[in-house]
């Protein structure tokens, strides 16, 4: 099967998206010209070209994507060439209305923007698989093309009466009977029962509450319409050129569709990011979705998108984009690209930035590009290497769907549940791995579960089997609840691992304000957020609540259990006792920890030691031995200076 060093070829991808569309064919040789000087190694072409290829419905014009395909190869620049599919032209729209997507209260979106299409539409997936189908056979053997990138963003949801009609097809595959679906759904409650499959629709606005599993079902069902559009492109393009590996586009740390099940289904994973350059820590959160998609691929994945300086809010730092670009490969990525090689001077993103702004190449950002390029020419020995990692963090899409839910005690958001876990590790200097709950969990000495709401059998087996084996595992509050159906397990949370926490959780208490906490562990603490009411059966309780109307009741609690150990989190610390709870327990499994000066990180990948300073102050990091940074052939030994947003990249073999 084709893979990623098929198309990195020994060395790390450097790219973009490119619009030639967008400009006057005279422009094309220039910004060739200037591909080269920036060190451009591979460009994206023809995301929202569907316009421009197919103006009308079968009428077909190629000739200027083969003059851009040809000057790109020249000029020795490899193609990912996208299938159009994410905005389809007016003439769809106009045609074929019932193609649009509808929207819960029964708005019919209409075209002018983008991702307006309904991922159920008969009509949107025939015309799909044409012009992907053109665009296989055409350019399948053009040695420009590196790479096919389906569809931009898949994370389009429609409430139409077609897709009312999938959904309930969808349904009847899943549970066959009514009787069974009516028993999943519940729907005794609230007088929701259906006799006819014709009374089944998705949750659409209503009065209050929507049935809990149904909305649930219509998560899935989404995620999975939208997966059958990309599996009906990407058989074309397996069919036409099998040995073209094919990727699409996933979005940061959102949840439009199980990431699990898309990143099967590709060659290697392709990741789109822009951080909150306001947002001092906002590295964590790009060192999170990093390792993300190293879990989600297995391996080496490619930054499909970032923003070279400003997206539409505030521009990046002078500086920023080469340590977030490094930080991204220190944590698995084989290739760094932007939106977009050349600023649009019109249309809804115009003031988005690009690698050529208005201003033209004389600017900041394309020298900054430019030097980058330069840098990860040097790299070529860390192109896939493994980023070794003896902690997992246990995600979810049904639990991140479910624990969401506007039903639940207090609304939680998983996301900010893998935060709270994850910074600690960050600044303790841990690399952690994302699995899903349910995979062999066997090669960790410590896995974490910031949430799991949503419990399934094989995922408490193996966790199960991770504790009784010798492994540490903390889980975190609100886990253990429900079943696949969102049904509550009686007798009490952690449901199917009771004897492996020690505890039984019989009453939730989500609290509003403070908690002062006390521990001969961690000392005195503050925590808020949530509390629990739980028995301690077989655990240690390591802290409790100190004072006011819950003194006493348990908030940390360790368990004994099986060759190993299980920690149980009743509240939310905070990020000061989170840090020290996990140093604790890191360190006990065997873990260790290497915290830097605050906003420094030190990665390994390979024999590579990435040194990254996302400050906007000088930092020192300790440097063992004597060492060699590639990126400037200086010989480093006993510290490394790192100037603000400074790199370094040094050969530890």
């Amino acid at each position: 099967m084709p893979e990623l060093s098929d198309v990195t070829r020994g060395r790390l991808v450097h790219g973009g998206d490119y619009n030639p569309e967008q400009w006057p064919e005279e422009v094309w040789p220039a910004d060739a010209r200037l591909m080269r000087e920036a060190g451009i190694t591979l460009v994206n072409v023809g995301v929202f070209a569907w316009g421009r290829l197919e103006p009308s419905p079968g009428s077909f014009d190629f000739g200027w994507l083969d003059r851009v395909l040809d000057l790109l190869h020249d000029n020795g620049i490899a193609v990912g060439l996208a299938t159009p599919t994410a905005s389809p032209p007016p003439w769809m729209s106009v045609r074929h209305p019932d193609a649009l997507m509808v929207t819960d209260r029964g708005v019919r979106m209409s075209h002018g923007s983008r991702n307006h299409f309904c991922p159920s539409s008969p009509v949107y997936r025939r015309h799909a698989v044409r012009i992907v189908t053109e665009l296989a056979r055409r350019y399948g053997s053009h040695p420009a093309l590196a790479l096919w990138h389906v569809n931009n963003e898949y994370c389009e949801v429609c409430f139409c009466d077609g897709t009312a009609a999938h959904f309930r097809r969808w349904l009847a595959a899943k549970y066959a009977t009514l009787e069974a679906l009516n028993d999943a759904w519940a729907t005794a409650f609230w007088s929701q029962h259906h006799g006819q499959w014709e009374e089944v629709v998705p949750p659409r606005a209503a009065p209050y509450l929507r049935n809990p599993t149904q909305v649930l079902d219509f998560r899935r069902f989404c995620s999975d319409a939208l997966l059958e559009c990309f599996h009906a492109e990407r058989a074309v393009l397996r069919e036409i050129t099998p040995d073209v590996p094919v990727t699409t586009n996933f979005m940061g740390l959102h949840a439009p569709l199980d990431y699990w099940r898309a990143a099967a289904g590709q060659d290697f994973v392709s990741h789109d990011w822009y951080p909150d350059f306001e947002d001092p820590s906002s590295h964590v959160d790009s060192a999170l979705s990093f390792d993300l998609m190293r879990g989600l691929g297995r391996g080496p994945w490619l930054l499909m998108e970032q923003s070279p300086s400003a997206a539409r809010g505030p521009r990046r730092p002078p500086g920023q984009l080469r340590a977030q670009s490094m930080q991204a490969v220190a944590r698995g990525a084989d290739g760094i690209c932007y939106f977009q090689w050349r600023a649009s001077r019109a249309g809804a993103e115009k003031f988005h930035s690009g690698v050529v702004p208005h201003r033209g190449p004389e600017s900041r950002v394309f020298r900054e590009v430019a030097a980058l390029g330069e840098d990860l020419a040097a790299l070529s020995g860390v192109v896939g290497a493994p980023v070794p990692a003896r902690v997992a963090i246990l995600v979810d899409w049904d639990t991140w769907w479910a624990v969401g839910d506007e039903h639940v005690p207090a609304r939680i958001s998983l996301l900010g549940r893998l935060r709270d876990f994850y910074a600690p590790l960050w600044r303790l200097g841990v690399v952690a791995d994302f699995v899903r709950p349910s995979d062999d969990l066997s090669g960790y000495r410590l896995v974490l579960a910031p949430n799991l709401y949503l419990l399934t059998d094989a995922a408490a087996t193996s966790i199960r089997s991770c504790v009784e084996g010798g492994g540490t595992f903390v889980l975190g509050f609100f886990s253990g609840v429900v079943d696949e159906n969102d049904h509550v397990r009686l007798g009490g949370s952690p449901a199917l691992l009771l004897d492996v926490m020690g505890v039984c959780v019989s009453e939730f208490l989500p609290q509003s304000g403070t908690l002062t906490c006390s521990s001969d562990l961690l000392g005195p603490f503050t925590a808020d957020f949530w509390a629990d009411d739980l028995e301690v059966t077989t655990a240690s309780v390591v802290a409790e609540v100190a004072e006011g109307e819950l003194a006493g009741m348990p908030v940390v609690l360790r368990n004994a259990f099986g060759g190993g150990t299980a920690w149980y989190v009743a509240t939310r610390p905070s990020a000061e006792a989170m840090r020290a709870l996990l140093a604790h327990v890191a360190s006990s499994a065997g873990i260790e920890l290497s915290p830097q000066p605050e906003g420094v990180e030190v990665v390994r990948r390979g024999d590579h030691l990435f040194l990254l300073n996302h400050r906007t102050e000088p930092a020192e990091v300790a440097v063992d031995g004597t060492r060699t940074d590639l990126l400037t052939g200086e010989r480093v030994s006993g510290k490394a200076f790192l100037p603000r947003y400074g790199v370094r990249v040094l050969r530890t073999g």
